[in-house]
């Protein structure tokens, strides 16, 4: 292992281009998908958090972007604000779900709801490496996760890049607000035969009837023990109306105490390319790739894998047993994983963002990462963020699109001079100027040129790019 000056470690990346099309997992075109592809050696958490910033996303130690201009599905790096999030009603409902089960022990009835799944490794056209000396580069095997799983031989990969897992059923198209308001007066217009009767009163929500018996209910009481006084409402406070419950408390009531069943969380490191570290203002449990382990009764049900990055914990992939589909597990584990990201904010401030892998318009089914607001996208041209209600409209009227509004904005990043691009050559490292020089006719400045452009002029510096 290659340390740098500190004991810090170097990523170490080999690049294969991206010419070749492959099957997308998405709309199954067998020549539509195109992505540039890296084989990581190894890489540090800062490299990583600025790879996927620029629209990487790591498949074990495959890390691969799409073509974004190109590629019949284009995907998009979306990430959630952890701190500002409020669960939708689809949410609430599969917390009420899992709270039935642990409760009563009560799985949802019917057929099981399936859960969108990112093909990831047929999205990135996953390639092997080619040979490097093992003296130079240090190689480890992708780890299989269902070698953790000795009690769930039947366990399914559920590959939901961040949360991936509200039913199919569940993900309504977002429409324009014209649209919506026109549909809203069409139902609100009663029709002849149809329509609410004027002699009766409106309609009145549940909640305020409950209260309002529970009123008449306690006045009748002390009238009954003769206090003559009338018991007035008590105004609400107004900090309380107006201040939505937090996720943690819908995620606590999901989990009694005096339940038939326990559900029980275990976090543990696992193999991956990114270097297990530790800093004074970082998380307690450090940086690094983590399986979270679901265990139900002592039972391994599901296996969720994290990246924890300086600014945001990164969903990789859920395993989960087949017996349990039907509890969304997919749902359920991306909201728990944005509680934990809520947690590690509070130990280190700048850690506030939860990504989800990549957002894809396109296709349907892979919509629901929408529905965890506030929530924005990476323009792929000059890897601003942009919030995801300013690119919808966009990506209604096209499947690619530039989300950044300023025409003069380009990439920041960008690195002007290729011959200051790290290479290792024959265990030395060194700018690609020294080594253009020392592999005098070298033919390969176009695509260190490529990749430089693709990961930016911060990485660019200080990855590593392996020549053999």
């Amino acid at each position: 292992m290659l340390k740098m000056a500190g004991n810090k470690s170097y990523t170490i990346v080999e690049y294969f281009g991206g010419d070749s099309g492959y099957r997308c997992g998405y709309c199954k075109n067998d020549k539509g998908n195109f992505s540039h592809g890296m084989w990581s050696h190894t890489m540090t958490v800062q490299d990583y958090q600025d790879l996927i910033d620029r629209g990487w996303r790591r498949s074990g130690k495959y890390v691969y972007k799409p073509k974004m201009n190109k590629t019949c599905c284009p995907q998009y790096t979306i990430r959630c604000h952890a701190l500002k999030f409020q669960p939708s009603k689809s949410h609430k409902k599969v917390l009420k779900k899992i709270s039935k089960f642990i409760s009563k022990g009560e799985l949802p009835k019917g057929p099981a709801e399936g859960e969108p799944m990112d093909s990831v490794c047929d999205q990135a056209g996953q390639r092997e490496p080619s040979n490097a000396c093992p003296s130079q580069v240090q190689r480890a095997a992708i780890t299989d996760i269902q070698k953790e799983l000795p009690e769930c031989p039947a366990a399914t990969e559920a590959r939901k890049e961040a949360g991936d897992g509200a039913p199919a059923d569940s993900v309504t198209p977002r429409k324009d607000p014209e649209s919506v308001a026109g549909e809203r007066a069409t139902a609100g217009a009663p029709r002849a035969g149809m329509g609410a009767d004027p002699g009766r009163p409106p309609c009145r929500k549940a909640k305020d009837l409950r209260k309002e018996r529970r009123l008449q209910k306690e006045q009748n009481r002390q009238q009954s023990e003769g206090d003559a006084s009338i018991v007035s409402p008590t105004p609400p406070n107004p900090a309380q109306t107006t201040q939505p419950k937090p996720l943690e408390d819908f995620i606590n009531e999901s989990l009694p105490d005096n339940s038939p069943h326990r559900l029980e969380f275990r976090r543990f490191l696992c193999d991956s390319p990114l270097e297990a570290e530790h800093s004074p203002d970082g998380p307690e449990a450090g940086y690094g790739s983590f399986h979270q382990q679901y265990l139900l009764d002592g039972r391994i049900v599901a296996v969720g894998v994290i990246d924890i990055l300086p600014t945001c914990v990164s969903s990789v992939y859920l395993y989960y047993h087949p017996d349990f589909a039907s509890l969304s597990l997919g749902s359920y584990s991306a909201l728990r994983e944005i509680a934990f990201t809520r947690q590690l904010q509070k130990q280190s401030p700048k850690l506030s963002f939860y990504y989800l892998g990549f957002y894809i318009h396109s296709c349907p089914k892979m919509r629901y990462k929408g529905q965890y607001r506030p929530s924005d996208l990476l323009c792929p041209e000059t890897y601003a963020w942009v919030s995801i209600e300013q690119c919808i409209p966009q990506l209604e009227n096209s499947r690619y699109a530039r989300f950044n509004q300023d025409p003069e904005a380009g990439d920041a990043r960008v690195l002007k001079e290729v011959g200051r691009a790290l290479v290792l050559y024959r265990r030395a490292v060194m700018p690609y100027a020294a080594y253009s020089r020392k592999r005098k006719g070298s033919s390969d400045e176009a695509e260190v040129q490529q990749y430089a452009d693709l990961v930016g002029q911060d990485c660019a510096e200080r990855i590593l790019l392996y020549r053999a």
